[in-house]
């Protein structure tokens, strides 16, 4: 990357508007983002610059937006605490009014002096309340001081028991992690369904699991099966509707007969150890799509209770859930076509959604429109489902969703919301000391401007998606919310810069949110954490996640003790994009990683692979005298082979440590080698196609797998209480 320095009118540009022109590498060496990179990325951002008097007109436009001279859409504030107003934007001596969500008003007057900030009285009252000055109105978040947490779950589960003052403290808890695609049950046509989501919410409930961390159940692309990743989504407001079991709503011979002409292909496909998603989710698709029909053949026009459930959805979803079914059927009418199914290679006037044409389109094609929305419905129905089935076997939590960081920028989301998302660029990472080119994921989200100026509308939207059907959720790269990498389109992932985002309000929205919806916040807060940002994921009651594999000693020596974990995250032994205990201990990442070409060539000559194992074997005898310190392993005893690897006292270490939470994935407690995800490769890998070797039924009448889940539940009630500050009681 090169180190020249941007001119110093495009640079007060770019910083103005919210990018680093300047940041430090991995090796904590200053780099300064390239004059190219800043002009295309203010471009793209809506702020042209590519002379003199564009960079003039962009920053004027900018500075009207951020002087304060009026009052925003929306502005945030906390609990009980003054709300600072723009001074330019309001006169001494105005009245104003505040219209508070329960009908109650507030009045006053401002008495600052002339320049200085106004500030209106405290509001004791969490919500989205209203602001009247003069001819202005604007909304009010009014969050309270954190986030909903595992203690406050835990005692809503009580309250049953005694007033929540009077509740016992919260103990330990533990849940199961699960990617969702690779659940088993039969029936389910090769793909895991939220029928057998349920089914282990049942099971692991009853084993004394109180959540169940599921992988992203984000909205695909139903005419591009081939698109499956559930980190690189269509939208994150909807749901997958590969994941519906046809049985599920209309019941087992009505979804026989809509499959009967595809049975051994859907039984085939049930079979295979890997998901065959180009064919499978089609398969799905028929069977729902026959279904459909005989609901709008003899449900609909008789307004059956159902047919009155699916229309009261429709209204309550509104226009976010026609536009995105209506994207559903333009792509495959596109493709049909022999078009492109990125939306911006279609006709012009079919890349605005509030066009003529698109409306033209839907109302021509109003059949295949509502079918889109009524595979969003049998979605929906049946990831709630899965939640009232873990909070009915006696859950604290229940379902944990996971938020991806981003979405396709071809998808349904980026379509429906252009005047809120970022186009023409992809979110990634620098060049690190793992990936020497960067990464660029190909994946788009919300402008930083676009959210103060559309009153974070689509933000908050995103946010009650998420929580909609579930007990919490896990935010993917949190530290999102501080700032982004993002690379041009097109450009090598080197050719970024940071944007940063207002990360204040959005942890103020998602506190509110997450009250609201009575759910817990998990924050992925790996990699490179600036300074203090976990320290104020702590203050918001966002818990982070802490994993065996980056948990070493302050000395580099060794592993840490559980006790010394961190007592304000989530505990795991791994993750998606990790090895399993089985595969890290037996070197399976080292091993693929070399396969595909990942590993580098060494100074010293060696084989990357060889001295890779070798070191592999160094931290193996690391981690079991850790085990043995900890009193998981037996004393005295060498660390087992390679090729037998010690999961049970693994799970044993991790349920030691301190966090309310820890979490434990499918994949460690079946003592699995391969995990579901390599980074880094899209086909040489099978990623996100893994199944899971036994039907969820059969899981929990597996002696050793069961065991397993006795001892973790043993050894997380043996665990000291979380003296985590955030469980007191602070309800707002």
């Amino acid at each position: 990357m090169t180190t020249r320095r941007p001119n110093d009118r495009l640079a007060a540009l770019a910083t103005r508007a919210g990018f680093e022109v300047e940041w430090q590498d991995a090796h904590h060496k200053p780099q300064h983002v390239p004059e190219k990179t800043l002009a295309t990325l203010l471009e793209r951002m809506g702020l042209p610059c590519g002379n003199a008097t564009e960079i003039r007109h962009s920053a004027a436009a900018l500075e009207a937006e951020l002087s304060g001279r009026r009052l925003p859409p929306l502005m945030t504030a906390v609990i009980g605490r003054g709300i600072a107003l723009p001074a330019a934007a309001v006169k001494s001596g105005s009245h104003y009014r505040i219209e508070l969500e329960s009908g109650a008003i507030i009045d006053g007057r401002f008495t600052a002096p002339r320049g200085e900030q106004a500030l209106l009285t405290p509001i004791d009252e969490a919500g989205y309340h209203t602001l009247v000055i003069n001819d202005q109105r604007m909304t009010l978040a009014v969050a309270p001081p954190r986030c909903y947490t595992v203690a406050d779950a835990w005692r809503t589960l009580h309250d049953g028991e005694g007033e929540p003052e009077a509740a016992s403290p919260a103990p330990p808890l533990w849940g199961i992690a699960a990617q969702l695609y690779g659940l088993r049950r039969l029936g389910d046509g090769g793909i895991g369904d939220y029928t057998a989501l349920a089914q282990l919410a049942r099971h692991g409930a009853q084993r004394g699991a109180h959540a169940l961390a599921v992988s992203p159940t984000h909205a695909m692309f139903s005419a591009q099966p081939e698109r499956f990743s559930p980190y690189a989504p269509s939208s994150r407001l909807w749901l997958n509707v590969s994941h519906i079991d046809p049985a599920a709503v209309f019941g087992a011979d009505a979804a026989a007969s809509a499959s009967a002409q595809a049975r051994d292909a859907w039984s085939t496909y049930e079979d295979l150890p890997l998901i065959d998603w180009a064919h499978a989710t089609p398969l799905k698709l028929a069977a729902l799509r026959a279904l459909y029909e005989q609901f709008n053949a003899n449900e609909r026009p008789q307004h059956s209770p159902r047919a009155l459930e699916f229309h009261g959805f429709c209204e309550r979803a509104g226009r976010a859930l026609e536009d995105h079914a209506r994207f559903e059927a333009l792509q495959a009418a596109q493709l049909a076509q022999g078009g492109d199914g990125h939306w911006r290679n279609w006709p012009e006037a079919l890349r605005d959604p509030r066009s003529p044409e698109v409306e033209a389109f839907a109302a021509a094609h109003r059949a295949e429109v509502d079918f889109h929305l009524f595979l969003q419905w049998l979605a929906s129905r049946g990831l709630l489902h899965a939640q009232h089935a873990a909070r009915e076997a006696g859950m604290a939590i229940g379902l944990i969703a996971d938020l991806a960081v981003g979405c396709d920028s071809a998808g349904s989301h980026a379509w429906s919301y252009p005047n809120d998302m970022l186009r023409g660029v992809s979110v990634g990472a620098p060049p690190d000391l793992f990936n020497q080119a960067g990464q660029s994921w190909g994946l788009t989200t919300f402008s930083p401007r676009a959210m103060r100026t559309q009153g974070f509308a689509a933000f908050i939207d995103m946010l009650r998606a998420a929580f909609a059907h579930a007990g919490g959720i896990r935010i993917d790269h949190i530290l999102g919310l501080r700032r982004l990498w993002l690379v041009p389109e097109g450009e090598s992932a080197r050719n970024g810069a940071y944007l940063r985002y207002p990360l204040e309000d959005l942890l103020r929205l998602i506190a509110l949110e997450s009250w609201r919806h009575r759910a817990i916040v998990i924050g992925e807060d790996l990699g490179t954490v600036p300074p203090g940002f976990r320290e104020r994921l702590d203050e918001h009651g966002i818990e982070g996640i802490r994993v065996l594999w980056f948990e070493g000693a302050p000395d580099g020596n060794g592993f840490k003790a559980p006790a010394d974990w961190d007592r304000n995250a989530v505990g795991t032994t791994t993750t998606h994009d990790l090895p399993t205990i089985a595969g890290w201990w037996r070197g399976s990442d080292i091993m693929w990683r070399n396969r595909i070409g990942q590993t580098m060539a060494r100074s010293d000559g060696r084989d990357p692979e060889e001295a890779a194992l070798e070191e592999r074997a160094q931290q193996r005898a690391d981690l079991w005298r850790a085990f043995q310190q900890a009193g998981v392993a037996a004393p005295d005893v060498a660390p087992p082979g390679a090729d037998d690897p010690p999961v049970d006292e693994a799970l044993a270490f991790v349920a030691a440590t301190p966090g309310p939470l820890v979490t434990f994935p499918l994949e460690d407690l079946l003592a699995l080698a391969e995990q579901p995800n390599l980074p880094g490769s899209i086909d040489e890998h099978p990623n996100w196609r893994r199944r899971m070797t036994l039907p969820v039924d059969a899981m929990f009448d597996d002696p050793v797998f069961t065991d397993r889940l006795l001892a973790v539940d043993g050894a997380r009630r043996a665990a000291a209480p979380s003296s985590n500050p955030s469980a007191e009681p602070d309800t707002p």
